[in-house]
């Protein structure tokens, strides 16, 4: 895709999707670790349709998850971006921020690099005023990145994710959120 602005980092590189990308983020959607909070992990052409979804939302909103690269190092760490729910909520519309990354760079962090970046991108260029996060409660790792990145978390603002049926134990999610004005500088 053209016309999608990158964002560097000290570290990473957020870029558009390319083609090649397809392969390593089949495999990074196909690790059960890597997809522990989520449904369930994705086939070769479930994780290709989501690429499209991506390219989708890029075109329609002018953001969206930013394939995430170490350049000089590995070509594909995973994604790192902004998005709009594609379900309804108490806290929608809006904007979330969201991330996975491949098990290997797992630790090291560049999300809480990468996101920081998109959060001010976000804010900046797209002249949003809050973006939120989402998560299932035991998914410590991701916790403590919305944490880092300054986000609050508001117990009473968590919620039965629409998308889950009553009883799933992935239903219950946790929501925190960061405003312009709270977020520190770069």
């Amino acid at each position: 895709m053209e016309n999608i602005p990158e964002i560097r980092t000290p570290r990473v590189l957020l870029r558009a999707w390319r083609s090649e990308d397809l392969d390593p983020y089949a495999a990074m959607s196909a690790d059960p670790e890597v997809m522990r909070h989520f449904p369930a992990t994705l086939t070769r052409e479930e994780s290709a349709a989501m690429i499209g979804r991506i390219q989708d939302h890029f075109a329609k909103h002018g953001f969206g998850p930013w394939a995430a690269e170490l350049p000089g190092e590995a070509p594909f760490i995973g994604f790192v971006g902004l998005a709009v729910p594609r379900f309804e909520a108490a806290f929608t519309p809006c904007v979330e921020i969201a991330w996975r990354l491949s098990r290997e760079h797992w630790g090291r962090g560049y999300v809480t690099e990468a996101a920081r970046a998109v959060l001010h991108h976000g804010f900046t260029t797209h002249g949003l005023s809050q973006i939120y996060a989402f998560t299932v409660p035991a998914n410590a790792r991701s916790r403590a990145v919305m944490e880092r990145l300054g986000m609050r978390h508001s117990p009473d603002e968590d919620f039965d994710h629409p998308l889950f049926v009553e009883g799933h134990p992935l239903r219950r999610h946790v929501l925190y959120r960061i405003r312009r004005e709270e977020l520190p500088p770069l």
